[in-house]
């Protein structure tokens, strides 16, 4: 087996998961009697008391409409919504508050850059460059531009331990390039893709680059002048944050060129029947009343994340990764797939004989969380020629005992499946 890289912490590094577990309410409760064990952080993780009391403060004491309010609350909302928007760019190193756009996901975000940029820029024959283990938001708004535009997906192929090589990327990128558009982290395998290296690639041809972050910044710190890519996104359910809210992170002279995704109120500087003129980026694709409380909520995340030693963090959930990978190889049965080295706390696996919703039911009967299906990336399934998994992903609030009742309640449901 390929372990992921484990660095050894210094004596600088403190983080206490057992400390930052009591933050999340929702870990003290049992399922059927047994104490929760929530092993599906990768579809969305839990939230801290800290960001269920601002959400509340804000529907409580601070709600508004933001922007045109010339009264108390709304200046206040409005205060507090764009304090969130500059968290954002603090965390990701953006260069200016303009190039955040705040959107209701990563799938809108997505579907954004290509109803807009991608359709604006590519013409028939052009091509897109992909990966077999995008997820399905990172697969359909490019079938949709093929379908207008006549472009054309080229694909990159996935190793069989999950990894995917920059000399599989150099095998198809090339001067028809003009859009990359690849994720961080794989949602199913934990694949870390080599980003920086694919940039660079693309970028000798003059295309751009699209990263779908949406596993990658819970687990890597995000410096998007660093990765020197063109478009960034992630969704904040994911990073620990509210559902509803997104970030497209985007090269200012990009979103300046780009046409509106959307028309509607604040994303107008003048209208009259004749003509429209638009408001300057990010309020140009942020049509209509914005997602108020989840933006908050989610500076609210990145506070609490800021507050912690991330590389700590970091190192906790390596090894809390290769203890699971190397107790799951023990159970009889049991196949890991994906195990590329420097992956990230995602592991999928089947079990011989079971399907993977039957086993994820059993599963819970014992208290213990995982997710079953095709994980909105059936392309990559049938790469690695199956139809389901079942997927046990990990944060920062999990500990070396929520892998162990994991190992036993697979055992359990070994028992009563077989």
């Amino acid at each position: 087996m390929s372990e992921p890289i484990v660095s050894t912490p210094s004596a600088a590094l403190t983080f206490d998961p057992l400390k930052v577990r009591d933050d999340f309410p929702i870990l003290a409760q049992k399922v059927h009697g047994k104490d929760l064990v929530y092993l599906d952080s990768a579809a969305s993780t839990q939230k801290p008391q800290q960001v269920i009391s601002a959400i509340a403060q804000a529907y409580g004491k601070e709600y508004a409409n933001v922007h045109r309010g010339a009264y108390y609350l709304s200046e206040i909302a409005t205060t507090n919504y764009e304090s969130a928007r500059e968290k954002v760019r603090a965390f990701i190193n953006a260069r200016s508050l303009s190039e955040i756009v705040f959107t209701k996901g990563a799938t809108e975000a997505i579907n954004l850059v290509a109803a807009t940029y991608g359709r604006e820029s590519l013409k028939p024959g052009d091509e897109v460059v992909l990966t077999q283990l995008e997820h399905h938001s990172n697969i359909v708004p490019w079938q949709l531009l093929r379908d207008v535009s006549g472009c054309v997906l080229k694909i990159v192929p996935v190793a069989c331990d999950g990894s995917v090589s920059i000399e599989s990327f150099a095998k198809v990128i090339g001067p028809k390039t003009k859009i990359v558009s690849i994720a961080h982290v794989s949602n199913v395998l934990g694949t870390t893709l080599p980003v920086n290296e694919v940039v660079q690639l693309a970028h000798q041809f003059g295309a751009k680059v699209l990263v779908d972050g949406c596993q990658g910044i819970v687990h890597r710190e995000v410096d998007v002048r660093a990765l020197d890519c063109d478009f960034y996104t992630f969704s904040g359910h994911k990073l620990y944050g509210p559902t509803g809210i997104g970030v497209l992170w985007a090269r200012s002279e990009l979103l300046e060129a780009m046409p509106p995704y959307q028309g509607g109120g604040d994303m107008i500087e003048t209208v009259t029947f004749d003509k429209s003129v638009w408001a300057e980026p990010p309020a140009k694709f942020e049509a209509g009343t914005p997602p108020i409380v989840e933006a908050i909520g989610l500076g609210v995340a990145l506070d609490y994340l800021n507050g912690l030693d991330r590389a700590a963090v970091k190192v906790h959930e390596t090894e809390l990764l290769t203890y699971a990978m190397t107790r799951l190889e023990d159970v009889p049965g049991l196949k890991l797939i994906g195990t590329a080295s420097g992956k990230v706390s995602v592991q999928s696996f089947v079990m011989e004989g079971v399907h993977p919703h039957d086993l994820a039911t059993v599963l819970d009967r014992f208290g213990v969380s995982v997710r079953a299906g095709h994980h909105c990336a059936q392309p990559l399934m049938e790469a690695f020629n199956i139809t389901a998994t079942t997927r046990a992903s990990f944060a920062l609030y999990n500990i070396k005992e929520d892998v162990d009742e994991l190992i036993i309640a697979l055992s359990r449901a070994r028992e009563l499946l077989l």
